[in-house]
């Protein structure tokens, strides 16, 4: 997968997404990243890339034209048939889950669009943005941190990213609980024991013991899923 970044922060981005898994997937080719400064491509010429918004207003809003041109460029450099998606993070938008993480590392090619200030002028999101993503009911400065959010997520299903499946398989959400309580050494911290079901060794009962943990955790946490869970139980059958 290729994807690509429309922001004010490239340098920034860049950084971030350098480290740790994504990075090492970055350096092997697994998944290719780059970030585009939306400030080359205006034409004005201190490479303003805003302007106070019609109607009037607090702030002010990110001009159509320099991301316009921004997202022509990377279009330019790719085959016109590849499958593509385009985002654009917005607390507008609909909330991210496991479920839409997954259909977009379906695509050959994602591209996010950061928005600064007020936002971006409704023609941009009319004219190329596929679909606006927001990461939670709260509002940021800017849409760098959720496309690095959104990055990160996608990322880590692509194949050869994780070392085995079950490494996002077992996961909170995957399954649809929250993942269960884990443990390493010492087997005794500040008085707490490791529950003795998982040195056992017996694989069938911790299986059972780490099911049971998930959905007790997740019918306190979020009873929402378990909600989900039962109504999709339902509709199967």
């Amino acid at each position: 997968m290729r994807i690509d970044i429309m922001t004010l922060f490239p340098e920034a981005l860049d950084a971030f997404m350098s480290e740790s898994i994504i990075g090492r997937a970055r350096q092997s080719g697994k998944v290719q990243m780059h970030f585009h400064n939306i400030r080359d491509y205006s034409q004005d010429k201190h490479r303003r890339v805003d302007d106070t918004p019609y109607g009037g207003g607090m702030g002010m809003l990110m001009a159509a034209p320099p991301i316009y041109n921004c997202y022509n460029a990377i279009c330019s450099r790719m085959p016109e048939d590849i499958k593509r998606r385009v985002v654009y993070m917005s607390p507008g938008g609909k909330t991210l889950d496991h479920e839409k993480v997954k259909q977009l590392s379906e695509y050959e090619n994602l591209i996010i669009l950061c928005g600064h200030y007020e936002g971006v002028d409704e023609r941009i999101i009319q004219t190329i943005v596929d679909e606006e993503i927001s990461i939670g009911d709260y509002v940021l400065t800017g849409g760098e941190l959720p496309a690095c959010v959104l990055a990160d997520c996608v990322c880590r299903l692509l194949p050869g990213v994780l070392s085995d499946k079950e490494c996002y398989e077992d996961e909170s959400f995957a399954s649809g609980l929250l993942e269960y309580p884990q443990y390493t050494r010492p087997y005794e911290f500040l008085g707490m024991k490791v529950p003795d079901v998982l040195i056992s060794g017996n694989h069938a009962k911790i299986a059972e013991f780490r099911y049971k943990a998930s959905y007790e955790k997740t019918l306190k946490v979020r009873p929402d899923l378990i909600q989900q869970l039962n109504e999709k139980k339902e509709d199967d059958q």
